[in-house]
């Protein structure tokens, strides 16, 4: 008896299992599937310094696509010919490999712009606010990177028709009988469900690829080993799986009182009234600043303030992201150690605020930003921070500024509604912070009113660098406003980086995940007219918790009722002070400073890693081999803080 294949002149294939049509269709989408997933991995694979393309690296790659090839396949072979059933078959196909698709271009575009991998903590994160990243995603992906993402889901539709159709034509293969096209039959459930096992197997080998940091070569991650679509779906698994990320998730739950929760402040005979001014250095690394790195000029007055002003020499973020700072700085407290900012929704912080104590005492309080208010949800932050007159982005007038970045604009439209709030203000004590924007990714600094100087030969840390300088110039504009207003004299400033900024140096870019020195180390200084006049430095640990202690020591006020954990600045912190910080998502990394001593924890994700920095202060040379009984013990002091952190949120 003659096969289908036989009938319809169309030669058949491995026994029958598949019509030369469907072959070709099936074919024509999952091979290109697989070439496209393995070259985006060899291209990323390659911009690693010390990396190059080999099996280790792609292995999970190659056999997540092989199971899938067969997976389809093996679906394929059990419904037959065409109908209903065929139909939603083909339809399942396309969807599932258009997710695939954008799944695999945007971590290889994540990757490009972060130097991480893109996991489901960070998907969970953008979707619900899709509004705010939207323009994060466009900022940063390339033309390049859309068209390829365009063409790649343009032929994940259309392509296997396309070519079904030409091969078709070609091989002079006729057109499906109407029987053909209307009806579906069982195939033969044996070579599928061969298939199938096959599937599974090689699905099961793609997740088992790196299921340690040191099975990879080179230090390469786990997350980056692993194929990006099942990268997803286990960091999904295990977030699902996890008791303390489903605790940590609740806002409301608090395990522990904070011992700060119902803090008051108490005058003195010391007590005075003088303003506070702080201002936020967006995206600031120490290094980038002239005080802290003297082969570079971006920042000539910071270095002339500087002069009269205490520094300190050792200052870090707990928690290198712009919103977590801000708690930090502004409620002397450690952020809370989960990626969503819930620390702006109502109740989010569980102590009173310097805005809030200051505002007990009398003081008015304003908070100027030249960024969006859905910049991290800030106006949820702002208003539990206590600051009574709010002005963001969208209550200024943009007309005469330049965009600085995808969120906001150059800080000089900052001057205007700051000159009118401290004219109706300044006759009393006031709180004032402002907000600056321009350091921030994606540093369009090049064109502003103020031209750009040639920094660096990196066109991007040039172009950053020069965002530097410009917030160097609105300090000196700010400073000769509350010297024209006659309010500078009476003024407490402290000028501090939110966090900082990599470029590659440790194949990490921008800031969340950075646990080296050049995310977490900060510039601070705090100038006050007739305190440090010959210049103050303080060269112990410092983060930015300590900010709200000095600042009210400055003014003469004792806490009561409370206790913050942060130091007064005005002495030298204690000489066995313990540093603990950590990345913006959820369990990426984490990391603890001793003296010079620092350990970075990866969470399995890559190898751990042990610093001298008073020897290597570009962390090249990973002692946690030697330090292997040091290292276990501050992994498990680090796990310890963060539950204690979180535990009191």
């Amino acid at each position: 008896m003659a096969s289908e294949n036989d009938k319809s002149g169309i030669p058949n294939l491995s026994g029958g299992l598949l019509r030369w049509r469907d072959w070709v269709y099936l074919l024509s989408l999952l091979v290109p599937l697989f070439v496209y997933n393995l070259a985006l991995k060899a291209s990323s694979v390659a911009s690693i310094p010390g990396l190059a393309p080999g099996f280790d690296l792609m292995r999970s790659n190659v056999f997540f696509n092989l199971g899938y090839a067969l997976f389809w396949i093996g679906l394929f072979v059990v419904v037959r010919g065409g109908g209903l059933a065929r139909r939603i078959l083909v339809i399942l196909l396309h969807t599932a490999t258009i997710v695939v698709v954008i799944v695999t271009t945007s971590a290889y575009q994540y990757f490009q712009q972060t130097g991480t991998t893109l996991d489901f903590g960070v998907v969970a994160l953008w979707l619900p606010q899709f509004g705010e990243v939207a323009p994060v995603l466009a900022s940063g992906s390339t033309r390049w990177g859309w068209a390829l993402l365009f063409v790649a889901l343009l032929y994940s539709v259309l392509g296997p028709l396309l070519v079904t159709r030409l091969v078709g034509r070609w091989r002079g293969w006729p057109e499906m009988a109407r029987e053909e096209r209307s009806g579906a039959s069982l195939g033969n459930w044996l070579p599928s469900l061969g298939l199938m096992s096959l599937a599974i197997g090689f699905g099961l080998l793609s997740l088992l690829i790196g299921a340690r940091s040191t099975d990879n070569p080179a230090g390469a991650s786990v997350s980056f080993v692993r194929d990006p679509f099942v990268n997803l779906v286990l960091t999904g698994a295990k977030g699902a799986s996890s008791e303390e990320n489903a605790s940590d998730s609740s806002v409301t739950s608090q395990d522990v009182e904070h011992p700060a929760a119902n803090a008051s402040l108490a005058a003195t005979s010391q007590t005075g009234e003088r303003n506070v001014v702080l201002i936020h250095l967006e995206s600031t690394r120490a290094s980038a600043t002239t005080p802290y790195n003297e082969d570079l000029e971006t920042t000539p007055f910071l270095d002339e303030l500087a002069e009269s002003s205490l520094l300190v020499e050792r200052a870090y973020t707990v928690v290198p992201h712009t919103s977590k700072a801000s708690v930090s700085v502004n409620c002397g407290i450690e952020p809370r150690l989960v990626q969503p900012t819930t620390e702006a929704k109502p109740g989010g912080i569980p102590v009173p605020c310097l805005a809030d104590l200051l505002k007990e005492e009398g003081y008015h309080t304003g908070f100027f930003q030249s960024s969006t208010k859905d910049f991290e949800d800030f106006e949820g932050l702002v208003g539990n921070f206590g600051y009574k007159d709010y002005y963001p982005l969208e209550s200024l007038s943009v007309e005469g500024f330049e965009e600085t970045n995808y969120f906001g604009y150059e800080d000089d439209i900052l001057l205007k509604p700051s000159e009118e709030w401290l004219k109706e203000n300044g006759d009393g004590p006031f709180l004032a912070e402002y907000l600056l924007g321009t350091g921030h990714d994606d540093y369009r600094c090049l064109a502003t009113r103020y031209g750009s100087e040639d920094f660096s030969e990196d066109a991007m840390l040039n172009s950053y660098l020069n965002c530097i300088r410009y917030q160097d110039l609105f300090l000196k504009n700010l400073f000769d406003q509350y010297k024209e207003l006659g309010l500078y004299e009476n003024t407490i400033f402290v000028i501090y980086g939110d966090h900082g900024e990599a470029f590659g140096e440790h194949r990490r870019f921008q800031h969340d995940d950075v646990m080296w020195e050049e995310g977490l180390k900060v510039p601070l200084l705090i100038h006050a007219p007739g305190w440090f006049d010959d210049g103050k430095r303080v060269q112990g640990l410092s983060n930015q918790t300590d900010i709200l202690p000095t600042v009210l020591e400055m003014l003469g006020y004792e806490v009561e009722n409370g206790e913050y954990p942060g130091y007064s600045l005005l002495h030298e912190p204690p000489e066995d002070r313990t540093l603990m910080f950590s990345c913006f998502h959820d369990k990426a990394c984490s990391a603890s400073l001793k003296g010079t001593e620092k350990y970075i924890y990866h969470y399995g994700n890559q190898p751990d890693e042990f610093f001298d920095l008073s020897d290597d202060p570009l962390e090249k040379n990973n002692l946690a081999d030697e330090r292997s009984g040091e290292v276990e013990e501050r992994r498990q002091e680090l796990i310890e803080w963060r539950s204690s952190i979180n535990a009191a949120y």
